[in-house]
């Protein structure tokens, strides 16, 4: 499954774009996996290291980490960079599902 195809179903797809050494990427990572309980079938929510995917973070125009998406339908419905909370993650979510 290619990173199009993950993106292009119709409920919400969100993307974390981080990398290793990133510090604030760190403290974003137990944040989404509470979100993943949250919002469940709902959504999907993954992480793309920059590092390993130059491709991917440079189609998408990545310049800082962590920079999160939200998709749905293969269409960039919220982006933004910075670590962001549960709460408001979930609402983001819920507003383009």
């Amino acid at each position: 499954m290619t990173f199009q195809d993950i993106i292009s179903g119709d409920k919400p797809v969100l993307v974390d774009f981080f990398a290793e050494w990133c510090g604030p990427c760190k403290m974003q990572a137990p944040i989404l996996d509470e979100l993943k309980g949250r919002v469940g079938e709902n959504a999907t929510i993954i992480k793309i290291d920059v590092d390993k995917n130059p491709k991917v973070a440079s189609d998408m125009a990545i310049r800082g980490v962590p920079t999160l998406i939200i998709f749905r339908k293969g269409e960039i419905k919220w982006r933004q960079s910075g670590i962001f909370s549960a709460d408001e993650l979930e609402r983001l979510i819920k507003e383009n599902s």
